[in-house]
């Protein structure tokens, strides 16, 4: 479990005085990882740090003398189109490049005047997929939601007896995960109307969100090897916002016996942004299981991760129809969860995924799957909320949904706070359907 270090220091200031205002999701004490450009450019992607309302470019910073030891050579890994490499060198490395960048963006930093030339304004970058994604696994790791999807299919036996004792997952299509503005066509695909014999090809009708987190691996395991509980957590650079967007009538059709397949694949939106899990260290908290479940198997189960596996990270998601777009309302939020609440932990995630000897790579993405909490309010897809379609969500623009229409955006944000603690943010996750590419 990662400790506390100098980096974590609440009276820490940086010269960037927008990350000193309290609410920035950037403060000095969170310095998440990002791939950008200048917008409109055609420059190189390369790495960055969100700090503020500015990001610092890396590329830039590493053709300075600013940064010495470890760190350099962790900074040239950043300074990459993609995070890989960086992902590839491990928790020293990270560490040393975390520090070695918070110490640089302090108040009185000796180097100032240079890291201010390396400093680029957000509003005038774009951002890209932080890292080669090689293969992308989708869990099942809310009992919230499980229960209620169960109950919408399985009404007489909701949660299948193996949810209590094994991480549930599905490998994902990773080529369609794109970062935060993705603009995609409603999917097509075979749906059995009600009350049909023979399925049709049409566009989804009950489109969906999910609210997930992703988990970026960082170090891999060898092939045939297996990556320990105690050590789970080293494999992981960080974590995003995730939408797994989702076609429930295409999912009805297709989800037996192999589950999800063109309900899924047609995208996935990410935030640009990684928060390591090293600025996530004060907003641990202790893992429980009810003790009328049935407890993990020792291969999933330690003290360390009983005591901190978890992580109280506020999760929110927000909608914004044309409607409110043309009126300029702001978005409506829908949802307010932590993934405090989940039932697997993220270091159980990747103990699971390797106990069979399978090989995680750099970059490889794992969604948590939808974070739904134990009340009406954190129910973190629609088809929760509004009882598979049956209960419609009133909105403040006049308008109500059951599921997603075209040209809904859906927004994910996340926030850590607590108090002795620094609030840190994740920026966030948008994206918006359009209509679909006709037959």
């Amino acid at each position: 479990m990662n400790q506390f270090n100098e980096t974590h220091d609440t009276t820490l200031r940086s010269f960037v005085e927008s990350a000193n205002d309290g609410i920035t999701d950037f403060p000095i004490q969170n310095l998440p990882f990002a791939v950008f450009r200048r917008a409109d450019s055609g420059e190189v992607f390369r790495g960055c740090v969100a700090i503020g309302d500015q990001v610092l470019d890396l590329a830039m910073l590493a053709r300075t003398s600013v940064l010495t030891g470890d760190a350099v050579e962790a900074c040239e890994a950043a300074a990459e189109p993609t995070l890989n490499r960086l992902m590839a060198m491990g928790q020293p490395a990270w560490s040393a490049l975390r520090l070695a960048l918070s110490r640089a963006l302090r108040t009185g930093s000796p180097h100032e005047s240079v890291v201010r030339t390396c400093l680029i304004s957000q509003r005038d970058v774009e951002y890209a997929v932080p890292a080669h994604i090689g293969d992308y696994t989708d869990f099942y790791t809310s009992v919230y939601h499980a229960t209620n999807i169960g109950r919408l299919f399985r009404p007489d036996n909701p949660l299948l007896p193996n949810y209590k004792w094994v991480p549930i997952g599905y490998h994902g299509r990773a080529s369609s995960v794109a970062v935060s503005g993705q603009t995609f066509p409603r999917p097509v695909g075979q749906i059995l109307p009600p009350g049909a014999s023979e399925p049709v090809l049409a566009p989804s009708k009950r489109m969906d969100y999910e609210l997930e987190l992703g988990i970026f691996i960082g170090q891999g395991n060898a092939l045939g090897s297996r990556v320990t509980i105690a050590r789970a957590e080293s494999h992981v650079f960080g974590v995003c916002l995730l939408n797994d967007w989702s076609a429930r009538d295409l999912q009805a059709w297709e989800y037996q016996p192999l589950g999800p397949f063109l309900s899924k694949s047609f995208a996935t939106t990410i935030s640009p942004w990684i928060v390591t899990l090293e600025a996530l260290a004060p907003y641990r908290s202790a893992w429980t299981r009810n003790a009328h479940d049935p407890q993990p198997l020792p291969y999933l189960d330690s003290p360390e991760n009983r005591e901190l596996g978890a992580f109280d990270i506020q999760l929110e998601v927000l909608i914004e129809t044309s409607v409110m777009r043309e009126q300029a309302q702001p978005p409506q939020r829908l949802c307010l969860t932590s993934y405090r609440h989940a039932y697997w932990t993220l270091a159980q995630l990747v103990t699971h995924h390797t106990v069979n000897g399978c090989n995680l790579q750099p970059g490889d993405l794992l969604g948590t799957g939808t974070l739904s909490g134990p009340t009406a309010t954190e129910a973190g897809a629609l088809i929760e909320l509004t009882a598979g379609g049956k209960q419609p969500v009133a909105l403040t623009s006049g308008e109500s949904r059951t599921f997603l229409e075209d040209g809904d955006a859906v927004i994910l944000r996340a926030h850590c706070e607590k108090p002795g603690a620094i609030r840190i943010g994740f920026g966030q996750s948008s994206g918006r359907i359009s209509p679909a590419v006709a037959l």
